[in-house]
């Protein structure tokens, strides 16, 4: 793909999205919800949060989508003891050369999973997502560019508190996406179980249906898709009740609002459209929404929060007319 691609790309485009998800779900069977809303995120130059219980498979997810891209992968298990540095780099004293160099982290790739973030303190969580928002890091008057395409998918376990450092509701506004797994039903997890008894260790089982470059493509593709007024003033009358509702007591953010109509956008495309409908917007909704607001009497983005926040967007998504 190249910048000159039009919307008689949409397609080719489809095509090379299915393939992508029929990869990815030939390891990570029986959520290809999940696996369409984690492209979306991608597509739309957004980062995701998952707050899940242990095992349910981010890891594979992430791992496996980053495979089938063609792209770079690594895992970071933040601890408490976790330095801004250990993340973003260094710059080390060379004595053989009595000069300082700089040495990467492990951020300088294309997908990084960031496991347990909520484990690791304030101070390195504001470097990770600082470098996050700004596509950049810098390492004492040198300034670096991240690789491109470049996706955090985070984890957070909702049950387990102790020993954390919650991610503050600027934080966790950064993230374009919260998504939860879940269970995988029955028959998806009898041929996970059957699949483990295999010799043969399941990244084998996948390759690369992309290259970097044709997510790049993708990602221009997503800014082509075309969106009707109406649908712009839907997403407004959205944002704007959040603001107002009396069970909240902070709405959606501008970058809330942007992020939504981004990641329908990619929706549409994923749904093989060159345009907005309003089911891309009330699909997209709840992961794009719900962790930015708060409803009231809740003093912290916790699980139960966001289970309430949920229920709230779902209320107003019933509640605002839906353009024809």
């Amino acid at each position: 793909m190249t910048d000159t691609a039009t919307v008689t790309d949409i397609p080719r485009s489809l095509d090379l999205l299915d393939s992508l998800i029929a990869e990815v779900e030939r390891v990570f069977h029986g959520k290809e919800d999940v696996v369409r809303l984690a492209v979306a995120a991608l597509l739309a130059r957004g980062h995701i949060l998952f707050e899940d219980v242990p095992g349910v498979g981010k890891t594979t997810l992430a791992r496996a989508l980053g495979t089938a891209l063609g792209l770079s992968f690594r895992r970071i298990q933040f601890t408490s003891d976790l330095l801004p540095s250990d993340v973003l780099g260094v710059s080390i004293f060379n004595p053989r050369t009595s000069e300082f160099e700089i040495r990467l982290g492990p951020i300088f790739t294309n997908l990084l999973l960031a496991d347990e973030i909520n484990r690791a303190p304030p101070r390195t969580q504001s470097g990770l997502l600082q470098a996050m928002q700004e596509g950049e890091v810098s390492l004492d008057d040198e300034t670096f560019q991240l690789p491109q395409p470049f996706m955090v998918m985070a984890t957070q376990n909702p049950l387990e508190h102790h020993g954390t450092y919650p991610l503050p509701e600027s934080q966790v506004d950064r993230f374009l996406m919260r998504l939860t797994i879940g269970y995988p039903g029955e028959s998806a997890e009898r041929r996970i179980l059957l699949e483990s008894t295999r010799d043969d260790p399941w990244e084998r089982r996948i390759k690369a249906v992309l290259e970097p470059e044709q997510v790049l493509g993708l990602q221009k593709e997503v800014s082509r898709i075309e969106v009707d007024d109406s649908l712009v003033g839907y997403i407004m009358d959205i944002v704007q009740r959040t603001r107002v509702d009396p069970r909240l007591q902070m709405g959606v953010s501008p970058r809330g609002a942007i992020g939504l109509l981004g990641a329908s956008r990619a929706y549409a495309l994923l749904s093989g459209r060159n345009f907005l409908v309003p089911s891309d917007v009330q699909r997209l909704a709840m992961p794009c929404l719900a962790h930015r607001i708060l409803p009231v009497g809740a003093s912290a983005a916790s699980h139960e929060a966001h289970e309430e926040a949920g229920a709230i967007v779902r209320d107003i998504l019933e509640d605002i007319p839906v353009p024809v």
